[in-house]
């Protein structure tokens, strides 16, 4: 997750959006595909383990991805990696951009405050939806990290690495339901980002060159650290949910859904007060999809003390409670890519 805040002037005021009655009834009424006696969901569900994620998040988040910072060679070694997970899945990559590569320029990023990084790339995955492949569901979370320090690596096994091998997850269960004839009727785009950490450069260089217009993009579910806890909710079944009710009267509804239906955590909604001075709304992916009325929910497990620190490291990450939170959100996203109505966007 980025570190520096974005400046006050470019930030607009976060409103405290209640649910409306019979927007939630609503909601709740399209959340039968998600239910438990659901075959199709509960064979992808359970494609979605803890040691799967620990295998991946080995590797994102070794030495040998030297802390993984844009553009670098670690970085490049970690996008290779998971550009081969998604190629031994047959998942492809979407027709438009021709690659699994999308290209964030120098340039982009210096004229944005990001001082000499060098080129790097966004990694783009796709499922086609069988039945509305036009509307377009991401996943999203971002792969780099802070790099390497005076000499000692930094690894961000929480602070994306979660994140990344979350996506990865997902993205397998998913294509298992694809392979057994229950793929999703709206379209998933993988999306892993570059340039989170420097100024959220990837993300807003991909809502500035969508590769599917804006508006047939349903909702972004960003992933952005959930393998661990903060010291606020240290030993809980938790997670944060940021944002989820901004801009959709339904989303919060369908999420919760899916949250009862199968691990019930708890979901911490702190970050969404107005009056957070954190302002998390603004730090992480999803923001320049929702700053482009897209609906978002950032999940997030909190600041705990390794937080950009070289101590962020794979032993640390709770891969059972890391399973459990990519569950929820691959829950979350099975509904929404199948239930019969687009969710609604009717909040600002």
């Amino acid at each position: 997750m980025r570190k520096l805040f974005i400046p006050l002037f470019s930030l607009a005021v976060l409103v405290s959006c209640g649910t409306a009655k019979n927007a939630a009834d609503a909601g709740a009424t399209q959340t039968s595909s998600a239910a438990k006696g659901d075959k199709a969901f509960l064979a992808a569900y359970k494609e979605i383990k803890a040691e799967d994620l620990k295998k991946n998040l080995y590797v994102i988040a070794s030495d040998e991805m030297e802390g993984r910072d844009t553009g670098s060679p670690g970085q490049k070694r970690a996008g290779e990696y998971m550009v081969n997970y998604y190629k031994g899945l047959g998942i492809s990559y979407p027709k438009a951009l021709g690659s699994y590569y999308q290209k964030v320029p120098s340039d982009f990023m210096k004229k944005r405050g990001g001082g000499n990084l060098p080129d790097s790339e966004n990694i783009l995955a796709f499922i086609e939806g069988s039945e509305k492949p036009e509307e377009i569901i991401v996943i999203s979370g971002h792969y780099d990290h802070v790099g390497t320090r005076n000499g000692v690596v930094y690894n961000g096994a929480d602070d994306d690495g979660s994140g990344t091998v979350a996506v990865m997850e997902i993205a397998k269960a998913f294509q298992a339901a694809k392979k057994a004839g229950n793929g999703p009727k709206r379209s998933i785009l993988f999306l892993h980002v570059t340039g989170e950490e420097h100024g959220l450069f990837g993300s807003e260089f991909y809502t500035d060159n969508p590769v599917f217009p804006l508006a047939n993009t349903v909702v972004d579910l960003n992933i952005d650290m959930i393998g661990r806890d903060d010291p606020e909710n240290r030993g809980k079944q938790y997670v944060y949910v940021i944002g989820s009710e901004m801009l959709s009267s339904q989303l919060k509804v369908i999420n919760e859904a899916a949250n009862k239906k199968t691990n019930n955590l708890e979901l911490n909604y702190k970050y969404d007060d107005p009056n957070d001075t954190e302002r998390l709304y603004y730090r992480s992916d999803h923001y320049n999809f929702a700053k482009n009325n897209v609906p978002v929910a950032f999940f997030f497990d909190g600041i705990h003390e390794d937080y950009h620190k070289p101590t962020d490291d794979v032993e640390k990450i709770d891969y059972n409670l890391l399973a459990k939170r990519t569950q929820l959100v691959f829950t979350t996203a099975w509904e929404i890519a199948n239930r019969p109505d687009r969710i609604v966007v009717d909040k600002k």
